[in-house]
């Protein structure tokens, strides 16, 4: 495995590869990372991962400065789980000049959940994914799916841009009592730690409890998807006070335990949009997505469903 710190020393390890697979990362890797790169390897070759804390994700009061950084170990990983290239840039290397040119991301995307609570996360996240994608060349990327909103980002950028790039998505990888593997879990102490998986057990209970509304319908016979179009409002504003009420059910029921929830809400898979009584009728329509503090630790978790 080769470790590169410039641009134009990795346009010259990869030459003219026509089959490149990348997975961006911003170090301290946990077992979720290493299970892209293993993906990458059945989809591509050569496997370049990158290593790079992306400054303009971070809000003026978030964890950059303190964001882990485990350069030597990550290499150690990355090179057991397969990687060919490390590429890790210092900032001057990858922002030799501001980065003045941003990549904004859509309202109704990228404004909402993460966007609104995290204001200007996306555009980091779209701005430094872009220019990766510059220096890289990749045929494919792969990034996981705990990153929901994330990933559907990543891919409409990709869309409207027409990038030659094929967009993977692995599993959320999982501790055994449900955690989902994060970079953060790190700043845990011992009692969070043993708390920590309320959370995916609350957008599990939280799913089974939608799913269960579209039994409830005031209606009758749930509509079908080729009628999604013509969905009854009535039928539409009975879903989404259900599902709100849900909602807010969850969000008392984490904050009694002791979180600080932002969100724990059901929405589209496709689009993120409030789900129609038609979403709530077809299984495989829906994700539930939550994001609570816990201690000063904010984990993020999903559901699809």
């Amino acid at each position: 495995m080769q470790i590169i710190e410039s641009v134009a020393a990795l346009r010259a390890a990869l030459g003219e590869c026509a089959r490149t697979a990348f997975v961006p990362t911003m170090g301290n890797l946990h077992e979720g990372h290493l299970s892209l790169v293993r993906m990458a390897r059945q989809n591509g070759e050569p496997v370049v991962a990158s290593i790079f804390v992306n400054r303009l994700q971070f809000g003026p009061n978030e964890d950059f400065g303190r964001y882990p950084r485990t350069f030597e170990r990550d290499c150690d990983a990355l090179r057991t789980a397969g990687c060919d290239f490390v590429f890790a840039p210092d900032e001057n290397e990858l922002y030799p000049v501001p980065q003045t040119y941003r990549v904004s991301t859509p309202a109704g995307l990228g404004d909402i959940l993460e966007g609104a609570f995290r204001p200007g996360f996306f555009e980091g996240v779209a701005t430094v994914v872009l220019k990766l994608f510059g220096c890289v060349q990749p045929a494919v990327a792969v990034f996981g799916r705990k990153d929901y909103q994330q990933l559907l980002i990543i891919r409409d950028m990709v869309r409207q841009f027409e990038l030659p790039v094929r967009i993977l998505a692995g599993d959320i990888a999982r501790e055994a009592d449900g955690l989902a593997m994060s970079s953060r879990n790190g700043y845990l102490d011992a009692g969070e730690r043993a708390e920590a998986p309320a959370l995916f057990r609350a957008l599990q209970e939280l799913a089974q409890q939608v799913r269960a509304l579209a039994a409830d319908q005031p209606a009758g016979e749930p509509r079908k998807a080729e009628n999604d179009a013509h969905s009854d409002p009535a039928d539409d504003a009975f879903a989404l006070e259900a599902a709100a009420a849900l909602e807010h059910d969850a969000c008392e029921a984490l904050t009694a335990r002791g979180w600080a929830p932002d969100y724990l809400t059901v929405r589209r898979r496709a689009d993120l949009a409030l789900p129609t009584a038609a979403d709530l009728a077809q299984p495989g329509r829906l994700v539930a997505l939550g994001a609570a503090r816990l201690g000063t630790t904010r984990l993020i978790d999903n559901l699809e469903f």
